[in-house]
Protein backbone atom coordinates (compact mmCIF):
# COMPACT_ATOMS: atom_id res chain seq x y z
CA UNK A 1 0.00 0.00 0.00
CA UNK A 2 0.97 3.65 -0.26
CA UNK A 3 1.66 3.76 3.50
CA UNK A 4 4.21 0.94 3.24
CA UNK A 5 5.90 2.47 0.21
CA UNK A 6 6.17 5.83 1.97
CA UNK A 7 7.62 4.18 5.07
CA UNK A 8 10.17 2.24 2.99
CA UNK A 9 11.28 5.44 1.24
CA UNK A 10 11.73 7.21 4.57
CA UNK A 11 13.59 4.20 5.98
CA UNK A 12 15.92 4.10 2.97
CA UNK A 13 16.82 7.77 3.45
CA UNK A 14 17.28 7.32 7.19
CA UNK A 15 19.50 4.24 6.69
CA UNK A 16 21.61 6.14 4.16
CA UNK A 17 22.02 9.03 6.59
CA UNK A 18 22.81 6.63 9.44
CA UNK A 19 25.47 4.81 7.41
CA UNK A 20 27.07 8.09 6.41
CA UNK A 21 27.01 9.24 10.02
CA UNK A 22 28.47 5.93 11.16
CA UNK A 23 31.22 6.18 8.54
CA UNK A 24 32.08 9.68 9.70
CA UNK A 25 32.12 8.50 13.30
CA UNK A 26 34.33 5.56 12.40
CA UNK A 27 36.73 7.86 10.54
CA UNK A 28 36.91 10.19 13.53
CA UNK A 29 37.46 7.25 15.84
CA UNK A 30 40.25 5.95 13.61
CA UNK A 31 41.87 9.36 13.61
CA UNK A 32 41.72 9.60 17.37
CA UNK A 33 43.04 6.06 17.83
CA UNK A 34 46.23 7.05 16.07
CA UNK A 35 47.05 9.46 18.89
CA UNK A 36 45.25 8.00 21.88
CA UNK A 37 44.46 4.38 20.91
CA UNK A 38 41.06 2.78 20.27
CA UNK A 39 38.49 2.56 22.96
CA UNK A 40 38.23 -1.17 23.52
CA UNK A 41 36.30 -3.51 25.73
CA UNK A 42 37.66 -6.81 26.97
CA UNK A 43 34.93 -9.43 26.78
CA UNK A 44 37.19 -12.49 27.31
CA UNK A 45 37.33 -14.22 30.70
CA UNK A 46 40.79 -14.71 32.25
CA UNK A 47 42.85 -17.47 30.66
CA UNK A 48 41.14 -17.28 27.28
CA UNK A 49 41.92 -15.54 24.00
CA UNK A 50 41.08 -11.87 23.99
CA UNK A 51 38.72 -10.38 21.35
CA UNK A 52 38.65 -6.64 20.79
CA UNK A 53 36.06 -4.49 19.03
CA UNK A 54 35.51 -0.80 18.66
CA UNK A 55 32.24 0.92 19.53
CA UNK A 56 32.15 2.56 16.11
CA UNK A 57 31.80 -0.86 14.41
CA UNK A 58 28.32 -1.43 15.96
CA UNK A 59 26.76 1.93 15.12
CA UNK A 60 25.24 0.94 11.68
CA UNK A 61 23.56 -2.16 13.19
CA UNK A 62 22.07 -0.19 16.09
CA UNK A 63 20.85 2.55 13.77
CA UNK A 64 19.28 -0.01 11.41
CA UNK A 65 17.42 -1.73 14.27
CA UNK A 66 16.16 1.59 15.57
CA UNK A 67 14.92 2.61 12.12
CA UNK A 68 13.25 -0.77 11.57
CA UNK A 69 11.36 -0.47 14.85
CA UNK A 70 10.30 3.05 13.88
CA UNK A 71 8.95 1.77 10.55
CA UNK A 72 6.95 -1.00 12.25
CA UNK A 73 5.46 1.42 14.78
CA UNK A 74 4.61 3.94 12.06
CA UNK A 75 2.91 1.38 9.81
CA UNK A 76 0.94 -0.07 12.74
CA UNK A 77 -0.22 3.37 13.87
CA UNK A 78 -1.27 4.46 10.36
CA UNK A 79 -3.06 1.14 9.80
CA UNK A 80 -5.01 1.62 13.00
CA UNK A 81 -5.98 5.17 12.00
CA UNK A 82 -7.15 3.96 8.59
CA UNK A 83 -9.21 1.18 10.17
CA UNK A 84 -10.88 3.68 12.50
CA UNK A 85 -11.65 6.02 9.60
CA UNK A 86 -13.15 3.18 7.53
CA UNK A 87 -15.26 2.02 10.48
CA UNK A 88 -16.58 5.56 10.97
CA UNK A 89 -17.38 5.86 7.26
CA UNK A 90 -19.19 2.50 7.27
CA UNK A 91 -21.29 3.56 10.26
CA UNK A 92 -22.16 6.87 8.62
CA UNK A 93 -23.13 5.14 5.38
CA UNK A 94 -25.35 2.64 7.21
CA UNK A 95 -27.11 5.44 9.09
CA UNK A 96 -27.63 7.38 5.85
CA UNK A 97 -29.10 4.31 4.11
CA UNK A 98 -31.43 3.68 7.03
CA UNK A 99 -32.61 7.30 6.98
CA UNK A 100 -33.11 7.17 3.22
CA UNK A 101 -35.15 3.97 3.54
CA UNK A 102 -37.37 5.58 6.17
CA UNK A 103 -37.95 8.60 3.94
CA UNK A 104 -38.93 6.42 0.97
CA UNK A 105 -41.26 4.28 3.11
CA UNK A 106 -42.89 7.42 4.54
CA UNK A 107 -43.35 8.81 1.03
CA UNK A 108 -44.94 5.54 -0.09
CA UNK A 109 -47.26 5.49 2.92
CA UNK A 110 -48.29 9.11 2.28
CA UNK A 111 -49.14 8.31 -1.34
CA UNK A 112 -51.08 5.23 -0.20
CA UNK A 113 -52.99 7.33 2.33
CA UNK A 114 -54.09 9.63 -0.51
CA UNK A 115 -55.29 6.75 -2.69
CA UNK A 116 -57.14 4.69 -0.09
CA UNK A 117 -59.79 7.29 0.97
CA UNK A 118 -60.66 7.99 -2.69
CA UNK A 119 -61.14 4.31 -3.43
CA UNK A 120 -62.98 3.75 -0.15
CA UNK A 121 -65.47 6.57 -0.71
CA UNK A 122 -66.20 5.42 -4.27
CA UNK A 123 -66.76 1.87 -3.06
CA UNK A 124 -69.10 2.96 -0.28
CA UNK A 125 -71.04 5.07 -2.76
CA UNK A 126 -71.36 2.08 -5.07
CA UNK A 127 -72.58 -0.12 -2.21
CA UNK A 128 -75.14 2.50 -1.23
CA UNK A 129 -76.42 2.61 -4.80
CA UNK A 130 -76.52 -1.19 -5.19
CA UNK A 131 -78.45 -1.67 -1.95
CA UNK A 132 -81.48 -0.20 -3.73
CA UNK A 133 -80.90 -1.58 -7.23
CA UNK A 134 -79.10 -4.91 -6.69
CA UNK A 135 -78.85 -5.98 -3.02
CA UNK A 136 -77.05 -9.21 -3.88
CA UNK A 137 -74.21 -7.41 -5.65
CA UNK A 138 -74.12 -4.85 -2.85
CA UNK A 139 -73.58 -7.67 -0.36
CA UNK A 140 -70.75 -9.14 -2.46
CA UNK A 141 -69.03 -5.76 -2.72
CA UNK A 142 -69.40 -5.15 1.00
CA UNK A 143 -67.81 -8.51 1.84
CA UNK A 144 -64.91 -7.81 -0.51
CA UNK A 145 -64.41 -4.38 1.03
CA UNK A 146 -64.22 -5.91 4.50
CA UNK A 147 -61.71 -8.49 3.25
CA UNK A 148 -59.65 -5.74 1.61
CA UNK A 149 -59.53 -3.61 4.75
CA UNK A 150 -58.73 -6.61 6.94
CA UNK A 151 -55.78 -7.53 4.70
CA UNK A 152 -54.44 -4.08 3.85
CA UNK A 153 -54.46 -2.41 7.26
CA UNK A 154 -51.89 -4.76 8.89
CA UNK A 155 -49.72 -4.57 5.77
CA UNK A 156 -49.61 -0.77 5.80
CA UNK A 157 -49.03 -0.68 9.56
CA UNK A 158 -46.14 -3.14 9.35
CA UNK A 159 -44.62 -1.36 6.36
CA UNK A 160 -44.56 1.89 8.35
CA UNK A 161 -43.41 0.27 11.57
CA UNK A 162 -39.67 0.33 10.84
CA UNK A 163 -39.31 -3.38 10.06
CA UNK A 164 -37.27 -4.78 7.23
CA UNK A 165 -39.84 -3.56 4.65
CA UNK A 166 -40.47 -7.07 3.29
CA UNK A 167 -43.45 -9.41 3.71
CA UNK A 168 -44.73 -12.40 1.72
CA UNK A 169 -46.54 -12.57 -1.61
CA UNK A 170 -49.57 -14.31 -0.10
CA UNK A 171 -50.33 -11.29 2.08
CA UNK A 172 -50.13 -8.99 -0.94
CA UNK A 173 -52.49 -11.22 -2.88
CA UNK A 174 -54.94 -11.09 0.03
CA UNK A 175 -55.19 -7.35 -0.73
CA UNK A 176 -55.24 -7.60 -4.52
CA UNK A 177 -57.97 -10.23 -4.87
CA UNK A 178 -60.80 -8.37 -3.05
CA UNK A 179 -59.62 -5.12 -4.63
CA UNK A 180 -60.13 -6.59 -8.11
CA UNK A 181 -63.47 -8.11 -7.15
CA UNK A 182 -64.71 -4.69 -6.05
CA UNK A 183 -63.55 -3.14 -9.32
CA UNK A 184 -65.25 -5.89 -11.30
CA UNK A 185 -68.57 -4.99 -9.62
CA UNK A 186 -68.04 -1.29 -10.32
CA UNK A 187 -66.85 -1.71 -13.93
CA UNK A 188 -69.18 -4.68 -14.60
CA UNK A 189 -68.38 -6.41 -17.89
CA UNK A 190 -65.75 -3.81 -18.80
CA UNK A 191 -63.20 -5.60 -16.61
CA UNK A 192 -62.08 -9.22 -16.62
CA UNK A 193 -59.28 -10.50 -14.42
CA UNK A 194 -56.94 -13.47 -14.21
CA UNK A 195 -54.69 -14.42 -11.29
CA UNK A 196 -51.93 -16.97 -11.84
CA UNK A 197 -49.98 -17.32 -8.59
CA UNK A 198 -48.86 -20.90 -7.82
CA UNK A 199 -49.50 -22.08 -4.27
CA UNK A 200 -45.80 -22.72 -3.80
CA UNK A 201 -44.97 -19.03 -4.30
CA UNK A 202 -47.39 -17.43 -1.84
CA UNK A 203 -44.78 -17.83 0.91
CA UNK A 204 -42.09 -16.05 -1.13
CA UNK A 205 -40.64 -12.82 0.19
CA UNK A 206 -42.14 -9.72 -1.46
CA UNK A 207 -42.17 -6.01 -0.45
CA UNK A 208 -45.53 -4.59 0.64
CA UNK A 209 -47.75 -2.22 -1.37
CA UNK A 210 -45.74 -2.50 -4.60
CA UNK A 211 -48.08 -4.96 -6.32
CA UNK A 212 -51.09 -2.90 -5.31
CA UNK A 213 -49.52 0.18 -6.89
CA UNK A 214 -49.01 -1.65 -10.20
CA UNK A 215 -52.62 -2.90 -10.22
CA UNK A 216 -53.95 0.57 -9.43
CA UNK A 217 -51.89 2.08 -12.26
CA UNK A 218 -53.13 -0.56 -14.71
CA UNK A 219 -56.76 0.17 -13.82
CA UNK A 220 -56.53 3.96 -13.58
CA UNK A 221 -54.27 4.71 -16.55
CA UNK A 222 -54.92 1.71 -18.77
CA UNK A 223 -58.37 0.12 -18.43
CA UNK A 224 -60.73 2.72 -16.96
CA UNK A 225 -60.04 5.35 -19.65
CA UNK A 226 -60.69 2.75 -22.37
CA UNK A 227 -64.44 2.75 -23.26
CA UNK A 228 -64.68 -1.01 -23.67
CA UNK A 229 -62.38 -1.73 -20.72
CA UNK A 230 -60.18 -4.78 -20.98
CA UNK A 231 -58.39 -7.63 -19.26
CA UNK A 232 -55.98 -7.54 -16.30
CA UNK A 233 -53.72 -10.44 -15.34
CA UNK A 234 -51.48 -10.93 -12.30
CA UNK A 235 -48.83 -13.62 -12.65
CA UNK A 236 -46.01 -14.91 -10.42
CA UNK A 237 -43.25 -17.21 -11.61
CA UNK A 238 -39.61 -18.12 -11.07
CA UNK A 239 -37.34 -16.74 -13.79
CA UNK A 240 -33.61 -17.51 -13.66
CA UNK A 241 -33.84 -18.25 -9.95
CA UNK A 242 -35.68 -15.03 -9.08
CA UNK A 243 -39.32 -14.27 -8.27
CA UNK A 244 -40.98 -12.29 -11.07
CA UNK A 245 -44.44 -10.81 -10.40
CA UNK A 246 -46.10 -9.12 -13.37
CA UNK A 247 -49.27 -7.09 -13.91
CA UNK A 248 -50.48 -7.06 -17.53
CA UNK A 249 -53.39 -5.11 -18.97
CA UNK A 250 -54.95 -4.65 -22.40
CA UNK A 251 -55.59 -0.96 -21.82
CA UNK A 252 -54.54 2.12 -23.77
CA UNK A 253 -50.83 1.60 -23.18
CA UNK A 254 -48.21 3.23 -20.98
CA UNK A 255 -48.40 7.04 -21.04
CA UNK A 256 -51.21 7.19 -23.62
CA UNK A 257 -54.14 7.83 -21.27
CA UNK A 258 -55.26 11.42 -20.64
CA UNK A 259 -55.09 10.92 -16.88
CA UNK A 260 -53.14 12.74 -14.20
CA UNK A 261 -50.08 10.62 -13.60
CA UNK A 262 -46.72 11.89 -12.28
CA UNK A 263 -44.86 8.58 -12.19
CA UNK A 264 -44.13 9.00 -8.48
CA UNK A 265 -45.49 5.53 -7.69
CA UNK A 266 -43.15 3.78 -10.13
CA UNK A 267 -40.20 5.91 -9.01
CA UNK A 268 -40.87 4.98 -5.39
CA UNK A 269 -41.00 1.30 -6.28
CA UNK A 270 -37.63 1.49 -8.04
CA UNK A 271 -36.10 3.38 -5.14
CA UNK A 272 -37.43 0.96 -2.55
CA UNK A 273 -36.19 -2.04 -4.54
CA UNK A 274 -32.74 -0.46 -4.76
CA UNK A 275 -32.66 0.11 -1.00
CA UNK A 276 -33.89 -3.39 -0.17
CA UNK A 277 -32.00 -5.49 -2.72
CA UNK A 278 -29.56 -3.29 -4.62
CA UNK A 279 -28.90 -4.48 -8.18
CA UNK A 280 -30.52 -7.87 -7.47
CA UNK A 281 -34.05 -6.50 -7.99
CA UNK A 282 -35.77 -4.22 -10.46
CA UNK A 283 -38.93 -2.95 -12.13
CA UNK A 284 -39.45 -3.18 -15.90
CA UNK A 285 -42.23 -1.59 -17.95
CA UNK A 286 -42.91 -2.96 -21.43
CA UNK A 287 -45.67 -3.21 -24.01
CA UNK A 288 -48.01 -6.14 -23.47
CA UNK A 289 -48.04 -8.50 -26.49
CA UNK A 290 -51.84 -8.40 -26.40
CA UNK A 291 -51.93 -4.62 -26.26
CA UNK A 292 -51.56 -2.36 -23.23
CA UNK A 293 -48.79 -2.51 -20.66
CA UNK A 294 -46.88 -5.15 -18.74
CA UNK A 295 -45.11 -4.16 -15.48
CA UNK A 296 -42.85 -6.70 -13.78
CA UNK A 297 -41.15 -6.62 -10.39
CA UNK A 298 -38.23 -9.02 -9.99
CA UNK A 299 -36.76 -9.82 -6.56
CA UNK A 300 -34.52 -12.59 -5.18
CA UNK A 301 -36.55 -15.70 -4.39
CA UNK A 302 -36.62 -16.41 -0.66
CA UNK A 303 -39.38 -18.24 1.28
CA UNK A 304 -40.63 -16.56 4.46
CA UNK A 305 -41.20 -18.69 7.56
CA UNK A 306 -44.73 -18.42 8.94
CA UNK A 307 -45.93 -16.75 5.74
CA UNK A 308 -49.53 -15.72 5.13
CA UNK A 309 -51.73 -18.67 4.19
Amino acid sequence: SEVVREAVREARDQIKEAIEAAADAAAEAAAESGAQGDVTVNITPPGRRRDYFTLGDELPTIAFLWIAMSIILKITYKGRLQAEVKAAQATETAEAEQLKRQVVEARMAAMQAQVEPHFLFNTLASIDHLIETDPKRASVMQKNLIALLRASMPTMREANGGGNGVRDLGREMAVIQPYLEILKVRMEDRLTTEIDVPEGLVSAEFPPMMLQTLVENAIKHGLEPKPEGGHLAVKAEIVHGKLAVSVSDTGLGFGRAATAGTGVGLANIRERLQLLYGPKAGLTIAENPGGGTRATITVPYKPVEGAHA
